[in-house]
């Protein structure tokens, strides 16, 4: 029986194919309409890539003119922001628009060291150097990002949406709070208010005492199963914006019930466009069959 063993072995491995040494790689995905706009290293050694996401019109419809959704974190968002747009525009909750993702070029990018560097308004961690630069970050979008978007696409100015989770959250509010007129709708989705001690609050505090009015449309979301010691600033900050404190501010807020800190972020992302988009959307009230 030895010699069958032997021989049938021998069979069975002769009548498998040898595998190939070098597996033809498949192609990837590529997301429909997109286009990634790397721009040179700038005078701090910053170098950004931009995410662009067009609508599906946006070929056949030469005079058209489409509001722009700006998003932080574009590596991890402008994904989750493309895939809700196609759901928003066929439930006509919102127009087409365009989505830009504000992100980072070259190899490897650490995101962790860059977004802390930029999308916190207060130093905080270690080392304190590495984080706190908000301020350049809104000048570079003001006077780098929104210039050339607007130039090289159709835009419609009147309508400039912001977005961003986590710091990208917290740096959409510190926005709003110090260019108020830079864009028209924000989506704070489970902002990180805890960053600096809270220091957003204190910030809050003087823009409201400086007597400035907020005219846009925000919208806040936490999730209902984060930590409570994250969650209790941002319930804090949604006190602020109670009726009456910013009487041109339409505001909303949500807790995103059973949902943790990033798996909140679809549906706030989804209900927040919603929101700032509400005054533009193409059909109001509940869907009606055809």
């Amino acid at each position: 029986m030895k010699g069958f063993h032997a021989w049938f072995l021998a069979m069975a491995l002769t009548a498998v194919p040898a595998l190939s040494a070098e597996k033809t790689a498949l192609p990837g995905y590529v997301i429909p309409r997109s286009e990634v706009r790397t721009l040179p290293v700038n005078a701090a050694g910053r170098h950004y890539a931009l995410f662009i996401g067009l609508p599906a019109s946006y070929a056949t419809e030469p005079n058209k003119r489409y509001p722009v959704v700006y998003v932080t974190d574009g590596y991890w968002d402008f994904q989750k922001i493309t895939a809700i747009h196609g759901p928003l525009v066929y439930d006509k909750y919102a127009p087409e628009f365009i989505t830009v993702g504000m992100g980072y070029a070259g190899e490897n990018p650490n995101f962790g060291d860059l977004r802390r560097w930029e999308l916190s308004p207060v130093p905080f961690g270690s080392p304190l150097e590495a984080s706190g630069h908000a301020k350049d970050f809104l000048d570079t979008i003001e006077k780098v990002f929104i210039p050339l978007i607007d130039k090289e696409y159709r835009t419609d100015p009147k309508m400039r949406v912001l977005g961003g989770a986590s710091l990208g959250g917290l740096f959409t509010l510190y926005s709003m709070l110090t260019k108020p007129d830079l864009f028209t709708g924000y989506v704070a989705v489970t902002p990180a208010v805890l960053v600096g001690d809270d220091w957003l609050l204190k910030y809050e505090q003087d823009f409201a005492k400086s007597g400035k009015a907020l005219k846009a449309r925000l919208y806040m979301t936490v999730g209902g199963n984060e930590a409570t010691s994250f969650v209790a600033p941002i319930l804090r900050m949604n006190q602020r914006f109670a009726p009456g404190r910013y009487p041109k501010l339409a505001y909303d807020f949500r807790i995103i019930d059973g949902e943790r800190h990033a798996g909140n972020q679809i549906e706030s992302y989804t209900r927040g466009l919603r929101f700032v988009f509400a005054p533009l959307a193409p059909e109001q009230g509940p869907s009606i069959d055809r």
